[in-house]
């Protein structure tokens, strides 16, 4: 039998909510993230204008840190389920102990990610990059390594205001974050205002400067506010926590992995493209900036998913939790096509914001076909990688990203890129072929995941 009218209006009603609830979590998210595109579209703007090394140089260094960067911001989201089931409970004291877990394994992951990176820049003239590039890109490397700590910090009281409804808070921070950052780019690269010309440099300094202040900010918020003053008995709390540690671990760790090895093949792609140049290597950063506006807008409301599927694991509502995931997907499917759109109408005003240079205009319109592919797989995957996070059952991230991206995705890059000889055409094309096989795996496991908890939850 078919379904009668009042059950289409009861379905209506309850996805309409959802939608509206949603938007209220996911728009301050979007905006602290157009915020960092806008700050992404300044920095390339203006490094870009200094120069067309410089910008091949920051292309490079961006996208060999992007990996450390997200796999921190993975492994703070790690603690979003767990602030989100404690906040529906009312749980504020384990709440405050949660916050003292997550903040010490926070420190303690932006000091390994420091130190290895620290490494790593020893073997930068390892990694094929043209020679005229290696001496912009080292000093611009040391910059961006000293922001990895207060990025770390600024992680986890973020995810503590996603998991707690509080979107907004880091929204504004993110946003002072921003304008100091694109100020400071305007009178440190070009030496404005009595500021020395440091050029590329000068993005650096400025990017540190935004990323310390803002955690400290965020920090002083989260201590001294009314609204998480109720979490501080826990926060300052001197109980051992060694189990709630093990706990947060075994949830962030698959978390922190699955953001790294997805990012690894879009780093991967900025050192296969500048084996074959600098044109070649700056028309890919170019891309990769604009294709924030996509990636950026889907994450948003993908972490609202995340949040909404946390508060409702924490009281077993699997009918909701089914009814988030679908309205969070028509969500993102609506956004995907709208950035299509844009794309496909406005690449070439896009591209020219960013550099003059026709040869790189050129390579950056030959990758938009392929960045237009890849948006509904990347809409798709995004929101049910967000929901599996929401369920703490996040096991499946790991082994789908390892599938996906590394035997996959690499391979195929390197295929299309250097045996047919497609260049940075081949990298975008193979970034297609991963998201797809992810967003069909990812919709499989959560699936799974929801069916194994009603089971347990029926037979104890």
């Amino acid at each position: 039998m078919g379904m009668t009218s009042l059950q289409r209006l009861k379905i209506w009603s309850a996805y309409k909510n959802e939608y509206k609830i949603l938007l209220r979590l996911g728009l301050p998210v979007l905006i602290t993230e157009i915020g960092k595109i806008v700050v992404s579209f300044a920095d390339t703007m203006m490094v870009g204008a200094y120069g067309t090394k410089e910008l091949a140089a920051a292309a490079f260094v961006n996208n060999f840190f992007v990996v450390a960067i997200v796999m921190l911001i993975g492994f703070a989201a790690g603690a979003t389920p767990l602030f989100g089931a404690l906040y529906s409970q009312k749980k504020n004291l384990e709440m405050g102990q949660t916050i003292r877990v997550s903040l010490q394994l926070n420190a303690i992951a932006g000091v390994v990610f420091t130190i290895v990176m620290g490494v790593l820049y020893f073997f930068l003239d390892r990694m094929g990059q043209p020679e005229e590039l290696l001496s912009l890109i080292r000093s611009y490397y040391l910059i961006v390594l000293a922001s990895l700590i207060p990025m770390a910090v600024f992680n986890c009281f973020q995810q503590l205001a996603n998991g707690v409804n509080d979107t907004a808070m880091p929204m504004w921070v993110m946003l002072g974050m921003n304008v100091l950052n694109i100020v400071g780019n305007y009178v440190l690269i070009f030496g404005c205002l009595g500021f020395p010309e440091l050029g590329l440099v000068g993005a650096g300094v400025s990017t540190l400067f935004a990323r310390l202040v803002g955690a400290v900010v965020i920090t002083i918020i989260v201590l001294r506010s009314r609204r998480y003053s109720i979490y501080h008995q826990g926060l300052m709390s001197k109980v051992p926590l060694s189990n709630e540690r093990k706990h947060a671990l075994k949830i962030a760790i698959p978390v922190m992995l699955q953001n790294g090895i997805e990012c690894v093949l879009w780093s991967f792609g900025a050192v296969v493209c500048g084996w074959f140049g600098t044109l070649q290597l700056a028309g890919y950063q170019v891309v990769i900036t604009i294709s924030q506006l996509g990636f950026m807008t889907y994450l948003s409301f993908g972490v609202a998913v995340s949040i909404r599927v946390a508060n409702y694991m924490g009281i077993n509502d699997l009918v909701a939790i089914r009814r988030i995931s679908s309205a969070g997907l028509h969500i993102n499917l609506l956004l995907a096509t709208i950035a299509c759109a844009i794309f496909i109408v406005g690449s070439e005003h896009l591209l020219g914001l960013f550099t003059q240079d026709v040869d790189v205009i050129s390579v950056g319109l030959a990758l938009i076909p392929p960045l237009v592919l890849y948006q509904y797989g990347d809409a798709v995957q995004i929101t049910y990688a967000n929901a599996l996070r929401g369920t703490s059952h996040v096991a499946p991230l790991l082994w789908i990203s390892i599938i996906c991206y590394l035997c996959v995705g690499v391979p195929l890059q390197l295929l299309l890129a250097t045996t047919f000889g497609l260049k940075s055409i081949g990298v975008y094309y193979s970034f297609s072929g991963a998201l797809f096989l992810a967003a069909v795996l990812l919709i499989w496991a959560f699936r799974r995941t929801l069916k194994r908890h009603r089971q347990s939850q029926l037979f104890g």
